[in-house]
């Protein structure tokens, strides 16, 4: 979903912030180059090809398909914005909105109901004006060889991710009314209240029930015992608690010749995910480096610090809505047929300025974010520093394979950078998986002693 529908569902806490908290981390990747044997991690299967690492470097093929795909998604995140906001426009400009709340009314006299009715039509009219840009970003990612899926599996991956996003938007949107009704003056705080605990159930709930609707999901164990008992050794390193059950093998390469690897979920629902496109292309060390960099989210408490730094965001933007909303319906609320803020058809007006603040702090997100990826980096090069062997040249190497597969842009603009980019480039992360020795003149790491 792009940054408007992901406003649109008001309070889907969650799916605003897992981006930022390693949900679907990019790893690192590398070229293959197949170092001496490592104590205790093992390789089953040799690299593509040896090659030494000195910086992120392409073809020159490759290097012009990475930067024009990169100028192409900088454009389109922008288009996107603004499109986003001539939808938001035109549904309260041509009064959609307060078509749909007039049908509502007239099925029911009952809130719910009237939710029900409500809801589903503004969602459905914001997707269908947004499909146009999430076929041609489709269209996009075919051009360049990264989506493999069929257009048939796209469509219903589409429809179910549209089907999950009404069943949220719908309780979520009854809720932030009920509770304009009831105390408009505080709804802003009380409807962040309740936003919050949503957002990290549905964070808890995704590994289990969200995730398997749309990908294919087994053992590691099962599909790679040797990977699994280096990831182990690890994990017990790290001293975290991701015991083999919890760590899964994901069938990606149906749908994506992308490679990754994540870490999701909390409590009882926290796992460890590697994607079958990364088995096929990384070595056993290159993947534990990889894995190293997402159990480094779960020890550095990147989860709680990330739900903190977005739930104060989220307060901060209710907040801000809160006192414009009253100014704007004051302006052009009759023009919308809008009746005031506690009526359904305001929600536009609502996202309206919710997806200008995801505008202005975004940099200031992606920036947070990027931080926390960057500590992830170093805990993964502590991590694996003598489990295996010239570790920071392994983990420069799986950076270098990521790129080279998923045509990572060697030098982006700093703007797309500045504005989007929630992982550090990769020429910053090769660099730095380089260059990173504090064991050179007899210090330790900073995260694992």
């Amino acid at each position: 979903m792009n940054r408007f529908r992901i406003a649109a569902l008001v309070g889907v806490f969650a799916v605003c912030i897992s981006p930022w908290l390693l949900g679907q981390d990019q790893p690192p990747a590398a070229s293959t180059v197949q170092p001496p044997a490592a104590a205790g991690v093992t390789d089953t299967e040799p690299t593509t090809s040896e090659k030494q690492i000195t910086a992120y470097t392409l073809p020159p093929d490759l290097c012009k398909k990475a930067h024009d795909r990169s100028r192409i998604h900088f454009r389109l995140a922008v288009i996107g914005f603004v499109y986003g906001l001539v939808v938001l426009w035109l549904i309260l400009h041509w009064r959609l909105a307060a078509k749909y709340r007039d049908w509502a009314e007239r099925i029911s006299s009952r809130r719910f109901v009237q939710s029900l009715v409500f809801s589903p039509l503004l969602l459905l009219t914001i997707a269908v004006f947004s499909l146009p840009l999430d076929i041609y970003g489709e269209v996009v990612e075919k051009r360049y060889g990264i989506s493999v899926q069929g257009w048939d599996s796209w469509s219903w991956d589409w429809i179910k991710s549209e089907l999950i996003g009404l069943v949220i938007g719908t309780i979520l949107i009854w809720l932030l009314y009920m509770v304009i009704r009831r105390s408009s003056r505080r709804a802003w705080f009380y409807f962040w209240l309740m936003a919050v605990p949503i957002g990290v159930f549905l964070f808890f709930l995704g590994p289990w029930v969200i995730d398997p609707m749309f990908h294919k999901f087994e053992p590691l164990q099962r599909k790679d015992p040797a990977l699994t008992a280096s990831l182990q050794q690890m994990v017990q390193r790290a001293g975290e608690n991701i015991p083999p059950e919890r760590m899964f093998w994901m069938g990606a390469g149906e749908k994506t010749t992308a490679l990754d690897a994540y870490v999701t979920g909390i409590g009882a629902s926290k796992r460890m995910v590697v994607f079958d496109t990364t088995i096929a292309k990384m070595n056993n060390r290159q993947i534990v480096y990889v894995a190293g960099h997402e159990t480094g989210h779960y020890v550095l408490q990147h989860i709680p610090k990330g739900l903190a730094f977005f739930a104060t965001l989220l307060l901060l933007f209710f907040y801000l809505v809160h006192r414009l909303i009253g100014w704007v319906l004051t302006r052009w609320g009759a023009a919308w047929g809008v009746r005031s803020s506690d009526d359904w058809a305001s929600l536009p007006a609502f996202l309206f300025l919710l997806s200008l603040l995801f505008l202005v702090t975004n940099p200031v997100a992606s920036a947070f974010s990027r931080h926390l990826e960057h500590q992830a980096d170093q805990f993964g090069l502590e991590v694996t520093h003598g489990l295996t062997p010239d570790s920071g040249h392994v983990a420069a190497q799986a950076f270098q394979i990521l790129g080279e597969v998923d045509l990572a842009d060697p030098d982006p603009n700093p703007v797309n950078v500045f504005l989007y980019y929630d992982h550090p480039p990769i020429s910053d992360r090769v660099s730095f998986c380089l260059t990173y020795n504090p064991w050179e003149h007899g210090g330790g790491g900073e995260f694992v002693k």
